[in-house]
């Protein structure tokens, strides 16, 4: 285990909240060739799981549909820590951050799609909230569902 993983864990409600209110994660697919492939997305965490939506087609559909395996992050960095005596080597950083790995899947219940798509809504457009969704919308959007397996937050400050 990482020393900073023994010394400055994020507990269950820490993970929650930075889950909660990041904007933005990572998430790390395998390629056929056996190579990552990383994309920025948006994303929800609900019910202990990790939701992103997009385009019904595309490189991370196409890699979770051969390898079910990812990974996904979220990593906040809330400023630098300066060393007093002017030493680059000692600056430091204060963060938060989350390592998920997990099973990725593409929800196909429509009622669980317009769920998560609402849940998007409300973290990401909160004022347009409640307002309903167009069912071809909801159809036309790939939603992926990420059941974690493993997921650890450290931070330092």
């Amino acid at each position: 285990m990482q020393y900073r993983m023994k010394t400055h864990p994020l507990s269950e409600e820490q993970i929650t909240k930075l889950l909660e209110r990041s904007q933005t994660g990572s998430l790390a697919t395998i390629n056929t060739d056996g190579t990552p492939y990383v994309t920025p997305i948006h994303f929800v965490y609900y019910n202990n799981k990790i939701y992103a939506h997009g385009l019904p087609k595309g490189k991370k559909l196409d890699n979770i549909a051969h390898d079910q395996r990812v990974g996904f992050s979220v990593y906040e960095m809330n400023e630098l820590l300066l060393d007093p005596n002017e030493k680059p080597c000692d600056t430091n950083t204060k963060y938060e951050s989350i390592i998920i790995s997990g099973n990725a899947k593409r929800v196909e219940d429509i009622q669980v799609k317009e769920d998560i798509l609402k849940k998007v809504v409300e973290k990401y457009t909160p004022h347009l909230a409640g307002k309903e969704l167009p069912a071809p919308m909801v159809k036309g959007t790939a939603v992926i569902e990420i059941d974690i397996m493993e997921m650890t937050g450290k931070y330092y400050s």
